[in-house]
């Protein structure tokens, strides 16, 4: 309860950013981190050849040949480090993409194919192949600095900025590896990915607006125009609140978002409905609209509770017969529904500085949100104790912290189950077994 009262009121008065279309594209492709690190280490190689060219011809004024011959004794030494770090590069960035392949494909198979997404977004991932090929760019581009002049008098260039540069950048490759090694770990291990999903759907309901007490939504009237969409076919990701706010508050309206985030929308398909007034322009409402080949987590309530029953169907399935993670996932939902337990759902309502409705965002009641997280899961339960025995004690746990009008969800769930195991029990022994609530399941 204290949780759902700290999420609550962090959540008073602030609206969800809007989701950027060009920041979420480059999230999730792998081609502009190494290709903006490989133009800034060229800009740098530069500098730094700019100052080696200075060095040289500080000493040469100086008529400080001693000196420079120690440098190119130096730079003969270099040549072969950099020689050597550049071939190392290229079986390093072989290793570091090998490794994410298979992170992928297991990800893929064990869990769900939904969770790709938070490899191919994984900051640290793109942070080592950026370096990776920064580090062996930089050695090519060294390479070509080394002068073949071995007088002192005659020589141009000698990289010495360059070679410890490169050194730097070894030592920043070294870093990364470990910490791209570690951080794959993590994220192949089904705990780690599980809390994951779970702490970005809480950041979901923290997003989501609250009406104060007493304060209830007012009734819209009659629709006056309906908006229909018309970009390209795609998921609802977001739609910019703050935008339609601003768009409804100037025109005197209330706008109604009629799919959810989340929805397949295709062009010509009603999204918005505008009551009491005229149509905001269009043009407002076509940028306040973003669509995509793929569900976020930005705005998607059930999103979260989509991917965790996924991934204990996934378990549960003959292939893979692991009903641990299945319960690993049945944790996280029931602790999910327990902080929506008292939360008011079926619309958020977005108001303007004065206080009035300006937009009406349809979100997942209680008992869709209930029937998403068990119903799935429910029907594999049957011949796994584990997962029977786990789910009752999430359904009596909710029970307890649930209001009587949201009761009835978990009490259809859990009739239909105690239903199902019934019928399937070969014992009276193996029925009671499988219906005794237990939190870990089987211990």
């Amino acid at each position: 309860m204290s949780d759902w009262m700290v999420t609550q009121s962090s959540s008073v008065g602030r609206r969800p950013r809007a989701l950027s279309p060009l920041r979420e594209h480059l999230r999730d492709t792998f081609w502009f981190a190494p290709t903006a690190a490989m133009v800034c280490v060229f800009v740098v190689w530069v500098g730094a050849e700019a100052l080696d060219t200075a060095i040289v011809d500080a000493l040469q004024e100086d008529r400080d040949y001693e000196t420079l011959d120690e440098l190119l004794r130096f730079a003969e030494d270099a040549r072969a480090v950099v020689s050597a770090v550049g071939s190392a590069m290229m079986t390093f960035i072989g290793v570091v993409f090998s490794i994410s392949l298979v992170a992928v494909q297991m990800a893929s198979g064990q869990f769900t194919p939904r969770v790709v997404r938070l490899f191919v977004r994984s900051r640290i991932t793109k942070a080592t192949f950026a370096v990776f090929l920064a580090t062996f760019v930089l050695t090519l581009l060294v390479m070509t600095s080394f002068d073949s002049v071995e007088d002192p008098r005659a020589v141009t260039s000698v990289p010495l900025v360059q070679a410890v540069l490169t050194l730097c950048m070894v030592g920043l490759s070294l870093l990364l590896f470990v910490l791209y090694v570690n951080s794959t770990l993590r994220l192949m291990r089904i705990s780690h990915v599980i809390a994951r999903i779970a702490s970005e759907s809480f950041r979901v309901t923290a997003s989501m607006p609250v009406p104060a007490v007493g304060q209830e939504a007012p009734g819209l009237g009659a629709v006056t125009v309906w908006v229909p969409h018309e970009g390209q076919a795609g998921v609802l990701r977001d739609v910019h609140v703050a935008r339609l706010v601003r768009a409804a508050r100037k025109h005197g309206v209330v706008l109604r978002l009629i799919p959810r985030i989340g929805d397949f929308v295709v062009p010509g398909m009603p999204v918005l409905a505008v009551h009491g007034g005229p149509v905001p322009p269009r043009r407002v409402l076509r940028y306040a609209i973003s669509v995509g080949v793929e569900r976020t987590y930005h705005q998607d309530l059930g999103f979260g509770l989509r991917q965790l029953s996924d991934i204990a169907l996934r378990a549960l399935s003959p292939a893979i017969n692991d009903p641990t993670t299945a319960v690993q996932a049945l944790d996280r939902v029931v602790q999910f529904l327990a902080a929506l337990s008292r939360r008011p759902l079926d619309a958020a309502l977005h108001r303007d500085r004065a206080g009035a409705v300006r937009l009406v965002q349809p979100v997942p009641d209680w008992t869709e949100l209930v029937d998403l997280g068990f119903a799935e899961v429910r029907g594999c339960a049957v011949g796994s104790p584990q997962i029977s025995r786990r789910m009752l004690a999430g359904l009596d746990d909710l029970l307890l912290l649930a209001p009587p009008e949201r009761r009835e969800p978990l009490l259809r769930h859990r009739a239909l189950l105690r239903q199902a195991v019934g019928k399937a029990a070969p014992t009276a022994s193996d029925r009671d077994f499988a219906l005794r609530p237990d939190r870990q399941g089987i211990g």
